[in-house]
C-alpha cells in the first residue's frame, strides 16, 4: 500500500515537472531575482510551476546548440549580444510581438531583434572605494583609471573586456568598430591592473577586501555590496557608461510557446519591472515603470530617455557578438600575459 502511494507520489512529481515552463539562466542571484520578481508571479497567475536550468553564459549557448531542435528550457535568458549567437544559429522563435501587450512600452535599447528582447538593464561603469583611493581622483572621466598614483589597484572582468576595449578606443578617437585604435592606449593601462575577475563573487570579493579597489563593474554588483556595508561609490564618467541590456528570447522548438509569451509579458509589466529595480538595482525596460525616487537617483539607473540617450555607451550588439572571441584572445595576450 505504502510503495504504491509512493509510486504515485513521484508520478505526480514528474508529471509536475513535466507541466512546468523551464527557464535558462544564470545561476545564483540572477536566478533568484527571475524567480522572485517574475516566477513567483507567473505562478500566481497561471497556476503553472517554473524550472530552472542554469550554468555559465557560453556553456548554455553550447547546451542549446547541442539539444537543437529538442530544447532543455522554454525561455532563455541571456546578455543581448549572446542572444545574437542564439539567432545566428535558429535557435530562438520570431516574436509575435501581439502577444506581449507590455511590448508597446519597451523602451528602444530593449527592443533587440525581432527574436530577443530586454527584461532589465545596467552599466559596466567605474565603482571604487574612496578610503583606498587618493582623494582628488573622482573619476569624473575614464581617463582617470590611466592615473599613475592607480598603479596595481585596477581589476575588470577576464570573460568579458569589449568595456574597456570600448572606452579605449573612444578615448583614442575611434569605437568598437575601430578598437584597435585603443590598443595602444590599453596597454599603457596595463602597469594599473591588480587583477582580472573571473565571476561576480570573485569581483564582489576582490573590493570588498580593498585587493582590487578600483573596478571596471557591474553596477548592480556594486549596489548589493553597498548594501552589505562595502563603502562603494558608483560613478558615471562624462564620456557615459557602458550599457548592458539582459534578454529574453523563446527557444525554437519549444511546445510551451503560449506560456512563455505569458511569462514574458508578467515580466515586461510595470509592476514587475519597479520590483526587479528594487531588488537588484538595475534600469527597468518599460517607460511605465514606477521606480522609487532613490533608485532613480542611482548612477546607472536609466528611469528617463535623456538617461538612456546621453548616459550610455552602446557597442551595437552584433558587432559585440562577433568581435567577442576575438576581443577575449587580444585581451589575454595582450594584458593579462
Amino acid at each position: 500500500m505504502s510503495a504504491g502511494i509512493l509510486a504515485g507520489a513521484m508520478f505526480a512529481t514528474a508529471a509536475h515537472a513535466e507541466d512546468a515552463l523551464v527557464i535558462s539562466t544564470w545561476g545564483g542571484s540572477f536566478r533568484d531575482l527571475i524567480d522572485e520578481n517574475i516566477g513567483k508571479e507567473f505562478t500566481r497567475q497561471t497556476g503553472v510551476p517554473v524550472k530552472y536550468v542554469t550554468g555559465g553564459t557560453i556553456d548554455r549557448l553550447n547546451k542549446a546548440k547541442l539539444a537543437g531542435s529538442k530544447p532543455e528550457s522554454d525561455i532563455t535568458f541571456t546578455t543581448s549580444h549572446i542572444g545574437w549567437l542564439y539567432v545566428n544559429a535558429g535557435l530562438y522563435e520570431k516574436l509575435d510581438t501581439s502577444k506581449i501587450p507590455n511590448y508597446a512600452h519597451l523602451v528602444d535599447r530593449a527592443r533587440i531583434s525581432p527574436y530577443h528582447i530586454g527584461s532589465w538593464a545596467y552599466v559596466y561603469t567605474i565603482g571604487y572605494r574612496p578610503d583606498l583611493v587618493p582623494a582628488d581622483i573622482k573619476f569624473t572621466s575614464w581617463n582617470d583609471l590611466w592615473n599613475p598614483a592607480l598603479k596595481g589597484k585596477l581589476s575588470a572582468p577576464d570573460f568579458d573586456p569589449s568595456h574597456i576595449i570600448d572606452v579605449a578606443a573612444l578615448l583614442s578617437g575611434g569605437d568598437a568598430a575601430t578598437w584597435e585604435k585603443g590598443e595602444a592606449k590599453l596597454k599603457a593601462l596595463k602597469p594599473n591592473f591588480k587583477a582580472y575577475y573571473t565571476n561576480d563573487a570573485n569581483s564582489q570579493q576582490l573590493i570588498a577586501t580593498g585587493e582590487t579597489p578600483v573596478q571596471v563593474m557591474l553596477s548592480m554588483n556594486a549596489y548589493y555590496m553597498i548594501g552589505q556595508g562595502v563603502p562603494i561609490k558608483v560613478v558615471i564618467p562624462k564620456e557615459g557608461a557602458v550599457l548592458g541590456v539582459d534578454t529574453m528570447g523563446i527557444m525554437k522548438g519549444s511546445t510551451k510557446a503560449d506560456l512563455a509569451y505569458k511569462f514574458m509579458n508578467i515580466a515586461l509589466s510595470p509592476e514587475v519591472q519597479a520590483k526587479i529595480v528594487a531588488f537588484k538595482k538595475a534600469s527597468p525596460v518599460v517607460d511605465n515603470a514606477k521606480v522609487s525616487p532613490e533608485d532613480a537617483a542611482l548612477p546607472g539607473v536609466f528611469t528617463t530617455k535623456a538617461q538612456w540617450d546621453t548616459q550610455a555607451i552602446v557597442i551595437d550588439d552584433k558587432l559585440r557578438a562577433e568581435k567577442t572571441a576575438e576581443w577575449r584572445k587580444w585581451f589575454t595576450e595582450n594584458m593579462m600575459n
